[in-house]
């Protein structure tokens, strides 16, 4: 009968892949896609944060981890002084604070 040479032809030896390559790259685009989604986003996130915290100057409102709202009536190196209601004023290190809220 008819035979088509697709029959008539040798199979074709695939080469044989390197086990390692097949195995570290996935982890390899795994870390990648896990750094640029998750890692980076929160690394800007936190030095913005930081920023935010290291630029806050008399008269800004602000708000301590704590919870304590107030306005920074004084500033040291690491200390503020916060006013919290009217003639009551706390000194709070740096550290503590949460945010920084615009005036705006």
């Amino acid at each position: 009968m008819f035979v088509t040479s697709a029959y008539a032809q040798a199979q074709g030896v695939l080469p044989a892949s390197d086990p390692l390559i097949s195995f570290f790259l996935p982890m390899v685009l795994v870390f990648g896609i896990f750094y640029f989604l998750v890692i980076r986003p929160q690394q800007k996130k936190i030095k913005s944060h930081q920023e935010k915290i290291a630029n806050a100057k008399k008269g800004d409102k602000v708000i301590t981890s704590g919870g304590i709202e107030g306005v920074i009536v004084h500033v040291r190196e690491d200390i503020y002084e916060v006013e919290i209601a009217p003639n009551v004023r706390v000194k709070i290190v740096k550290n503590t604070l949460a945010d920084v809220i615009d005036k705006k």
